[in-house]
């Protein structure tokens, strides 16, 4: 079964309603294309049905078939905070990424983000510098990484965290995939930390998905005259921090 998903999601692209699709109908295999995808493979994957495949994942609605990978997959199994928020981050928010994410490796935390600008590169940076671990969750192809500044960074975690993404090679950025991608990021982490927010947002979405997944969800409280995503999610029952220690005390206690 391992090796049929491998075959589909190389064929498709990663594309999760193709490689249902075709599981469900029973597509047959060509074994000549199966041969040639899978020579083009460099990186490493894990399935659904893997023994290595993130616990947690598996729990989600819409769990990736498969997850293709740079670096130690262990880390899909361990104590993971997701941390994510604006890609335009004031430098409120950056203090506030950098503080906590430091804070939150030395408590032994592995720190869950999506690679974007802002606070996501901030976060793994953080991560690195403070001699913890950190996994990429990319919304595009292993291989491809978006945006380009974030070279230093995603050729470091091949090497010493964890990169990863449900689609094969260099399917490049497109709109629709990044949405779909948070179910991923939240979907690895126990709880989820946002440092700063915009009301309509890609961060908003992270947090939908884990308020669906039954996540703790953590923020930074936020000005009121902007950037009041946060804000909104403290009103709507997220827990709001000023410190680690609110963060430590409720995941002792929850």
């Amino acid at each position: 079964m391992e090796e049929l998903l491998l075959y589909f999601a190389l064929k498709y692209e990663g594309d999760y309603r193709k490689i249902y699709e075709a599981l469900t109908k029973k597509e047959l295999v060509d074994d000549a294309l199966k041969f040639e995808l899978k020579k083009k493979l460099k990186c490493q994957y894990t399935t659904i049905f893997s023994d290595d495949y993130s616990k947690r994942l598996k729990q989600i609605n819409c769990p990736p078939f498969i997850l293709f990978y740079y670096g130690d997959i262990s880390l899909v199994n361990q104590k993971n905070i997701g941390v994510v928020g604006m890609r335009e981050m004031s430098d409120y928010g950056k203090k506030a990424t950098e503080n906590f994410t430091t804070q939150l490796v030395k408590e032994g935390y592995t720190i869950v983000s999506g690679m974007a600008r802002g606070v996501d590169r901030i976060a793994h940076k953080s991560a690195i510098a403070a001699n913890g671990k950190t996994i990429a969750v990319l919304g595009t192809g292993i291989d491809y990484c978006y945006p380009k500044e974030n070279r230093d960074i995603y050729e470091e975690m091949k090497k010493n965290h964890l990169v990863l993404s449900e689609y094969p090679w260099l399917v490049a950025p497109q709109k629709r995939l990044f949405p779909f991608r948070n179910r991923i990021i939240s979907g690895l982490s126990e709880s989820l930390l946002i440092s700063e927010a915009r009301v309509k947002s890609g961060t908003m979405i992270t947090a939908g998905y884990a308020l669906e997944q039954g996540k703790n969800i953590y923020c930074v409280p936020g000005r009121f005259d902007d950037f009041q995503g946060c804000n909104e999610l403290i009103k709507q029952g997220a827990k709001l921090i000023t410190n680690i220690q609110d963060i430590l005390e409720d995941e002792y206690f929850g």
